[in-house]
C-alpha cells in the first residue's frame, strides 16, 4: 500500500486519527443539503456539512453543531447511514455519517457559513455535475433510497443520549 499522501510532509509522520462526524439532510425536492470546503483536506471539493468531533461531545451534538455552524440550519440527527475512513493530505480521519431531518421546513435557506465557501440545496440528479468527496455520491444515494421508502436503516441511538448506536 502506498501511504505517501498519508504522511505528514511537515512532521514526516503520520497523523493521529480524528472521528469526524457528518449529516445527510435532503428536503421534500429530492435535493440534499451539500457545502463547498474551504479548508484542507479536500478544499474546493463539495460534501455534506460535517466536522470534528469536539472534547464533551456526543456524536449527535457533534453532527447537530456542525450542520448548523456550516448552513445555519437547525436539525434532528437520525440514524448513523456510513463510517468512512479517509487518509488523505497528511490527514487521517475516521469520518460517521448520519442521516439528518430539519427541524423547520419552512426555514430551509442554508447559508455558507464557519469554513465552508458555499452552501445549498443539490438536485440528486445533478450529483454527477459536482466536484464531491470520494464516495459521497453512493453514500448519499444509497441513504435517499432508504429514506425515502420510509425505511430509517443502519444505527440508531439505541438510548436516545447520542452514545450507543445499534442496528435498527
Amino acid at each position: 500500500m502506498n501511504n505517501s499522501g498519508f504522511v505528514n510532509k511537515r512532521t514526516g509522520s503520520y497523523p493521529a486519527p480524528i472521528i469526524g462526524v457528518g449529516g445527510i439532510v435532503f428536503n421534500a425536492h429530492k435535493q440534499v443539503l451539500m457545502i463547498k470546503r474551504h479548508q484542507p483536506p479536500a478544499a474546493g471539493l463539495w460534501s455534506v456539512p460535517g466536522g470534528k468531533l469536539e472534547a464533551g461531545e456526543s456524536l449527535t451534538e457533534a453532527c447537530r453543531r456542525e450542520i448548523k455552524e456550516e448552513t445555519g440550519l437547525d436539525v434532528e440527527v437520525k440514524n448513523i447511514v456510513a463510517v468512512v475512513e479517509r487518509r488523505i493530505e497528511g490527514f487521517h480521519y475516521v469520518i460517521i455519517d448520519f442521516l439528518a431531518v430539519l427541524n423547520h421546513a419552512e426555514h430551509t435557506a442554508p447559508i455558507a457559513q464557519s469554513d465552508v465557501s458555499e452552501a445549498g440545496w443539490i438536485d440528486l440528479d445533478s450529483l454527477a455535475d459536482y466536484r464531491l468527496v470520494e464516495g459521497l455520491e453512493d453514500i448519499i444515494m444509497r441513504t435517499f433510497s432508504l429514506y425515502s421508502g420510509g425505511r430509517l436503516s443502519g444505527l440508531c441511538d439505541g438510548d436516545g443520549k447520542g452514545t450507543d448506536f445499534m442496528l435498527c
